[in-house]
């Protein structure tokens, strides 16, 4: 666990003594240094890949470039260097996105290697410990389950994407009951972006439909305020800040995307939206300060 002390305003308050934040800046001192080199290490070894990848400009160098990045960070991760651990995550996670970005172009067409790529990502999210890797892994379930090089763009899957990424929500959600700390982060980011994208593709199907299934706009948008509406509840409730604020969000582009197409952008619309918008907004400022004095739990 991190914590962040103003250490000048605890002496000044009589709560901890000079000798004491002395220590304590002692050990801020070393783990700075211990950063400092490792964020070197990676500069260096990033600047020397973008270098043999100009002088080799092809797909094939970023993947083998992305096997050595990886299998580095791996080593370094599996032989504990407690030391070189920042450097290895950071090349961990450069040699996954050059593997992804070589092998995708190369055969990113194929179902298969995209979700081999999807748990690639996922795995190499564990291992490096890196929430980006993690929202990677969720936008490569949906790429996987979505992407068709013939069909463009996909609003004929619409439906099997939200049911798709809202099961996956909801396993992510129960995972992050049972994790320690340190992998419940990565399972609520990825979560995290799975809301994201499920309110996207509500978004996209209140406007163009789902061709494959029949279902019109106006169904997308009746099924997308009951979503909302529901999960809001449950979030206040649940007290799951982050929950409700991007339902806030997502509830405000629903309500003006809906607002524009049936009055469109007139000067009475645009104001009228503009001041529904600072309501809005100040009704999220008045819940975040009612939760910041509520006692403290979970937000997911």
């Amino acid at each position: 666990m991190k914590v962040t002390l103003d250490l000048d305003a605890l002496v000044r308050s009589g709560q901890i003594t000079p000798a004491e934040a002395e220590r304590l800046k002692g050990f801020a001192a070393a783990d700075t240094g211990a950063l400092g080199a490792n964020v070197l290490f990676a500069l260096g070894a990033t600047a020397v890949a973008c270098g043999v990848v100009a002088l080799l400009p092809a797909l094939e160098t970023v993947v083998a470039l992305g096997v050595l990045l990886f299998g580095t960070g791996l080593f370094i991760r599996l032989q504990g260097f407690a030391r070189m651990q920042l450097f290895a995550q950071i090349i961990i996670v450069i040699g996954a996105l050059a593997l992804c970005a070589g092998i995708g172009g190369l055969y990113g067409e194929h179902w298969p290697v995209r979700v081999g790529m999807t748990l690639g990502l996922a795995a190499s999210a564990v291992l490096a410990r890196s929430g980006l890797l993690a929202g990677l892994a969720v936008i490569g379930f949906a790429v996987t389950i979505t992407f068709d090089p013939e069909i463009w763009p996909p609003n004929h899957f619409l439906v099997v994407v939200i049911v798709a990424l809202s099961a996956l929500v909801l396993g992510l959600y129960i995972l992050s009951l049972r994790l320690a700390p340190e992998h419940e982060r990565l399972a609520i980011i990825a979560m995290r972006v799975g809301i994201v994208l499920v309110n996207v593709a509500f978004l996209a199907g209140s406007v163009f439909g789902d061709d494959n299934l029949g279902v019109n706009a106006v169904a997308f948008s009746v099924a997308w305020a009951l979503a909302l509406l529901a999960f809001g509840a449950w979030a206040v409730f649940a007290n799951r800040r982050w929950v409700v604020n991007s339902v806030a969000v997502f509830g405000a582009i629903h309500f003006f995307t809906q607002w524009f197409m049936v009055l469109g952008a007139q000067p009475v619309s645009i104001v009228g939206g503009g001041i529904l918008l600072i309501v809005f907004g100040l009704a999220l400022a008045r819940f975040n300060n009612w939760v910041g004095q509520r006692p403290a739990s979970k937000s997911a």
